[in-house]
């Protein structure tokens, strides 16, 4: 009988656990299938969307000079290539949507009124991030090195190798552009105060330029172009996270006890 009751038991743990398997791999399905959809009719013009993104260098390239691919399938798989991330890049909000969907019964109430929001500026804010690097950052990054080429230099960058360095920074800005998400929360996790944060923003100051030097090309224009946002952007999420600060242990502890006794009472 103890055996039978100890199977049971494990066969109830067993079961949620597949559940849950099943449910992801059907998420991760969705995303795929949507990137798949958007890459399907988003390839027929994958060289005019590589031609938007070399935009900003083309216009600043001498007179008479072009881009010019190495390998032998660059002009084919390249385009491809950047038509791929493209379309995961517009899928975010719908693969973000399946990530919370996925978590969402798991959160208490309370989390989940904080959680939605932060997914929604974290992705805002990464767009912003990819559009500031190709609007203000790309056209004054590529004068000033292509203004710098010493005399008798052909500029002819490699279409291959420009994806990648534009892929890079487009990343680097994006994932800069996260810095108020991170203070928020870390100041709502309660791991650091917000007073704590403020002290300490020489440290951050110097940090937002060696994050500066160390993601962008070695020039000082693209350096600086993303460690003043970074800094600005610190800013703003201390100025937010004062919305965020009186979610002591205490009052959270209260919280779920409240939505514990709610979903009890709602159960009898």
């Amino acid at each position: 009988m103890t055996d039978r009751k100890s199977r049971l038991a494990e066969e109830d743990v067993e079961q949620p656990f597949i559940s849950h398997l099943v449910e992801l791999r059907q998420r991760i399905l969705r995303a795929l299938a949507m990137v798949l959809v958007l890459f399907l009719g988003l390839a027929f013009y994958s060289n005019e969307i590589y031609s938007f993104l070399a935009g900003p260098l083309l216009k600043h390239m001498p007179e008479g000079s072009q881009m010019v691919a190495i390998d032998v399938a660059s002009p084919f798989l390249t385009p491809f290539k950047l038509t791929l991330m493209v379309c995961v890049f517009l899928s975010i909000p719908f693969i973000l949507y399946q990530v919370w969907a996925f978590i969402a019964p798991g959160l208490y109430r309370h989390e989940r009124r904080m959680v939605l929001p932060l997914l929604v500026a974290s992705t805002l804010l990464f767009y912003g991030g990819v559009a500031f690097a190709y609007y203000a950052v790309f056209p004054l990054m590529f004068g000033f090195l292509t203004a710098t080429a010493p005399v008798g230099v052909a500029v002819m960058t490699d279409i291959a190798k420009y994806l990648d360095f534009v892929l890079t920074l487009f990343l680097a800005f994006g994932i800069a552009f996260e810095v108020p998400i991170a203070t928020i929360l870390l100041v709502w996790s309660g791991i650091v105060s917000r007073e704590t944060i403020g002290n300490n923003r020489p440290y951050v100051i110097v940090g937002a330029f060696v994050v500066g030097a160390v993601l962008t090309p070695p020039d000082v224009v693209s350096q600086t172009l993303l460690s003043i946002p970074i800094w600005f952007l610190f800013e703003v999420g201390l100025f937010f996270s004062r919305f965020f600060e009186g979610k002591t242990d205490h009052e959270t502890v209260a919280a779920t006890a409240i939505e514990h006794r709610d979903s009890s009472s709602s159960g009898h």
